[in-house]
């Protein structure tokens, strides 16, 4: 497997001092955008996937182990802050639950009987897409996970590092990132961590985008739970309609601070109740709930 190959560029690196090192490290982190772009027509066709189930009432369900699991994680934990959406919308499965997130637990990546249990646990069903995440393509949690939900009729990704893999080969799309050995062998939190990284940025984003979560690139879901979100918004809504924040302020809280319905009653010109009934004709999609 090319993730666990050593890496002919880095052999002598315990030899170079820190400058070198991050120069070492840095060249090798430019193969990993490359390595995402051979892959962005499968990429493409994952979102439109999932956001055609989404819209049918079903969920996008990530499960993974070590590393990769955590990544799953990550993104999952950013989407309600993000996008308005319901925790449950957006899961992440990792070998070993929630302990795993913290802690190296290395002996439950190979638990088969824990991946199926974990997606038999959150029902996945037809409407579901779960995504299995392994830089080697052969971890066998989420392997047998990423089989139950196939068996379940979901839809099923697989994101890896290395080619004709096993999760690659069940995978209904399968997104392949080569980008090659790491720095240290087999230290995949490295180049392919960044990689699987970039990928379900890509997909978390553009499924939301899909579903209506943006106004052009603004995030006018965004949850004003704290300072820096109250802020956020009062500059989404200036920006969004052409007005001063104090402005904004005003239509925010006339509007209870739902930022999309401040700008759909600000751009119409009509009252905050009538942009809250345009939005749910539009399901939520502010440009068409502009355009009536």
């Amino acid at each position: 497997m090319y993730t666990e190959n050593p890496n002919p560029a880095t052999a002598c690196i315990d030899t170079l001092n820190a400058l070198e090192i991050v120069r070492l490290i840095h060249a090798e982190d430019q193969k990993v955008a490359g390595a995402v772009a051979a892959e962005l027509t499968n990429i493409s066709r994952v979102i439109d996937h999932i956001t055609s189930r989404m819209k049918a009432g079903g969920r996008l369900i990530y499960i993974g182990a070590g590393s990769s699991g955590r990544m799953g994680a990550l993104d999952a934990a950013e989407c309600p802050p993000t996008f308005n959406t319901s925790p449950d919308l957006v899961i992440a499965l990792i070998a070993g639950g929630t302990s795993a997130l913290t802690q190296a637990l290395e002996g439950v990546e190979d638990d088969t009987q824990a991946g199926v249990e974990d997606i038999s646990a959150v029902r996945v069903s037809e409407l579901d897409s779960v995504v299995g995440i392994a830089a080697s393509g052969h971890t066998p949690y989420t392997l047998s996970g990423m089989r139950e939900a196939q068996r379940r009729g979901a839809l099923v990704v697989s994101i890896t590092c290395n080619p004709t893999t096993p999760m690659g080969e069940i995978a209904e799309i399968a997104i392949t990132l080569l980008v090659g050995e790491e720095v240290i062998a087999g230290s995949t939190r490295l180049k392919s961590g960044s990689a699987q990284k970039m990928v379900l940025n890509m997909i978390s984003t553009g499924v939301m985008i899909r579903l209506g979560k943006t106004y052009g690139n603004l995030m006018v879901d965004v949850q004003a739970t704290n300072t820096k979100l109250k802020e956020r918004a009062r500059h989404i809504v200036a920006q969004a309609c052409g007005l001063s924040l104090a402005h904004a302020t005003t239509r925010l809280e006339d509007c209870d601070g739902e930022v999309k319905t401040a700008i759909v009653a600000t751009i119409t010109e009509i009252t905050p109740a009538e942009a809250r009934l345009r939005l749910a004709a539009a399901h939520g999609v502010v440009r068409q709930a502009i355009a009536g």
